[in-house]
């Protein structure tokens, strides 16, 4: 018979960074308090959160792998909305961010999970941070919760 593994969603002990961009604070502001809320609702500790604001998107990925560089936490929650606007940006920032979370993930051996939206809309966002349709924070941190257990077995 097969052997299966799974996490379990107790995460005391942990210590957590939450990585967020401010372009769009209406929208990361709200996913970053479901991150928070879920973290702490799995056992993490308010004092072993510590929530780093960057300018935008694609800040996140740079300051996230340096945090796991050096060491202190045990997981990230990326956190940031990208709306598509007029121009190819959106096109060119949704796939490098993206990117960027499997590649610092890999390189740093740190657990991290995405809660970056990528929307057509401002209110396709809201929806999607404590919105209508549940808080992408939440959930982002949850499946950190998960997995930071994985690695830990």
């Amino acid at each position: 018979m097969a052997r299966e593994v799974r996490g379990r969603f107790e995460a005391g002990g942990r210590r957590v960074a939450v990585v967020a961009s401010r372009f769009n604070e209406v929208v990361t502001q709200r996913l970053v308090e479901g991150a928070v809320a879920a973290l702490e609702q799995h056992g993490v500790a308010s004092d072993a959160i510590v929530i780093y604001w960057v300018a935008g998107a694609f800040e996140v990925p740079q300051l996230a792998a340096k945090v796991a560089r050096d060491g202190g936490v045990d997981g990230i929650v990326w956190a940031g909305a990208i709306v598509r606007g007029e121009t190819d940006h959106y096109d060119v920032l949704s796939k490098t961010v993206t990117q960027a979370i499997e590649s610092a993930a890999v390189s740093t051996g740190v657990p991290m999970t995405l809660a970056v939206l990528t929307t057509d809309t401002l209110d396709q966002a809201i929806d999607r941070a404590g919105g209508k349709h549940g808080n992408a924070g939440w959930n982002a941190a949850v499946a950190l919760v998960e997995l930071m257990s994985q690695f830990r077995s």
